[in-house]
């Protein structure tokens, strides 16, 4: 079983998975656009558009339409997940941005929505962009039966909510305006929440609409979704501005407690490493369905921004 999982690891091709994810992106892009199309915004359409269109991994969206594609459901289903997901990331960044919040003049490598509009504008475009999430789930060219499409909605209502990635914002947000540091398992549980929730649901989509066990996917996101916010960590120390599209030292500058300030560098890559193994193992039961997650899984470790 370790052999295997060492194999699954060993054998990451970088062109591969980058080809994957620009032919996802290509046809997230098409679709999300035809959406945003039949919506009729107003004042509002051009920061909702700028927010959302043409910038990011779209690694959420990937998620949902890869663990889809383990259970053979097509691309035209998943994609209305992959949208929906994409939205309430694309709300939580605007409202993060805020200066009430964690204060940020650029994202993406482009100007924030309330620097390039104002504060009130990026508040109404989060609120627009968390709503399009369930319109676009609740669609009836969205083709699943109403219990999965029902589960979907609550699922997502209670990972995005006071349940989910907001709690995981006041966390955040307490733990920054608190004079004690906070330990390992503190930030691991911060973390659970603020990133973690809504790749747990990204990676869930599949097995529920199949109607199948989440359980192992449910463990991959959590293995995939720490090593995500460990490489953030180690991104903003080793990484500049330019490249990470927002700006890096952040976490130095607050003297914010974060994996590579309690685990140092180089512990915090294996640590990074051995979650991405661990991932791999969590889906290793379906062989060579599971090859696409694993290969986004030593994405996630190996990116660069």
């Amino acid at each position: 079983k370790i052999l295997m999982i060492e194999s699954a690891f060993s054998e990451f091709d970088e062109t591969y998975c980058n080809k994957m994810l620009e032919n996802n992106s290509v046809y997230f892009d098409q679709r999300l656009k035809k959406i945003l199309r039949q919506k009729n915004f107003g004042l509002l359409k051009e920061p909702i558009e700028y927010s959302i269109l043409g910038q990011g991994k779209r690694l959420r969206p990937l998620l949902c339409m890869e663990t889809s594609k383990v259970f053979n459901i097509p691309s035209e289903i998943s994609i209305f997940c992959a949208i929906a997901i994409e939205c309430i990331h694309t709300y939580s960044l605007v409202h993060d941005d805020l200066p009430s919040m964690d204060d940020d003049d650029l994202r993406r490598g482009q100007p924030t929505v309330h620097k390039k509009w104002n504060e009130a504008i990026a508040i109404l475009v989060g609120d627009s962009l968390q709503s399009l999430s369930f319109e676009v789930l609740s669609d009836d060219e969205f083709k699943v039966r109403d219990k999965v499409k029902n589960k979907l909605i609550y699922s997502l209502a209670e990972k995005s909510g006071a349940s989910g990635m907001v709690l995981g914002q006041a966390l955040d947000i307490e733990a920054e305006s608190s004079r004690k540091q906070l330990e390992m398992d503190q930030i691991s549980s911060l973390q659970e929440y603020k990133t973690g929730k809504l790749i747990s649901w990204s990676c869930e989509v599949g097995p529920i609409i199949a109607g199948e066990n989440t359980d192992p996917f449910t463990l991959y996101a959590s293995k995939i979704g720490l090593a995500f916010q460990i490489i953030d960590d180690i991104l903003d120390v080793t990484s500049s501005s330019k490249i990470l599209g927002k700006k890096a030292g952040k976490d130095k500058e607050k003297n914010k407690a974060t994996f590579v300030s309690k685990l140092g560098l180089d512990n915090s890559k294996k640590k990074a490493t051995d979650l991405v193994a661990e991932a791999c193992e969590a889906i290793s039961v379906f062989k060579d369905r599971s090859k696409n997650l694993c290969q986004i899984a030593n994405f996630i470790v190996s990116r660069q921004f």
